[in-house]
């Protein structure tokens, strides 16, 4: 029976197909030997679903950068749309999607931010670029040109020519908290198998889906 292979605890359940998916890695570096080095597979790719002020639902693929005390971490400029619409609700939805072996992973739960030192400790192991990019970049802003963020780029690199970058006080990570973990496994004829977790004051309860 599919209940008997997972996990009681569904963060460790998580972490167990986490890492079957990162180990289909070999196919995505074979195929990069016929195909453009394009993205066939990103196991840390997640789609992140908010809520606008407005109550219309918002989403967009980000990275999972790691999961702590039961929590999946990830980090952006708190400035841009997402950040904004996450410091008026934080209610939140996940999806991982695993294409091998035909999995995903559906989350849903609160975010609340690291604290800047927690923020700045990653944002120092980050590559350059990326550090300046954060910095350069008025995320979701309009923008008249390409140029313009170029040019924000070059006077980042010049302010900070053989200097440290620090962590911007406007950009950080954020944890989401679960509360509803459903694992989904492909089966024949459709009839998938599903199994949800709904976290209660005494732990988490499973429940059987219909497909």
């Amino acid at each position: 029976m599919f209940e008997r292979q997972l996990d009681l605890d569904p963060i460790k359940q998580f972490q167990a197909w986490y890492t079957q998916a990162c180990s289909y890695l070999w196919l995505k570096n074979f195929l990069s030997r016929f195909f453009p080095p394009i993205a066939l597979h990103q196991p840390d790719a997640m789609v992140l679903a908010t809520v606008t002020s407005d109550g219309k639902p918002d989403a967009r693929v980000v990275l999972l950068k790691g999961i702590e005390k039961g929590q999946f971490l990830f980090y952006t400029n708190y400035d841009s749309r997402k950040g904004k619409e996450l410091s008026h609700n934080p209610h939140v939805a996940l999806v991982f999607q695993w294409c091998y072996p035909e999995r995903q992973v559906r989350i849903e739960g609160r975010v609340k931010r690291l604290s800047y030192e927690e923020s700045s400790l990653y944002f120092s192991t980050r590559p350059r670029g990326s550090q300046i990019g954060a910095i350069a970049s008025q995320q979701s802003e309009v923008i008249q040109s390409r140029e313009v963020l170029e040019h924000q780029v070059r006077e980042v690199e010049k302010k900070y020519e053989d200097q440290e970058i620090p962590c911007p006080t406007n950009w950080g990570g954020f944890a989401v908290e679960p509360s509803r973990i459903e694992f989904w496994q492909a089966r024949l004829s459709r009839l998938h198998d599903r199994l949800v977790y709904i976290k209660s004051e005494s732990g988490w309860e499973r429940k059987r889906l219909s497909p």
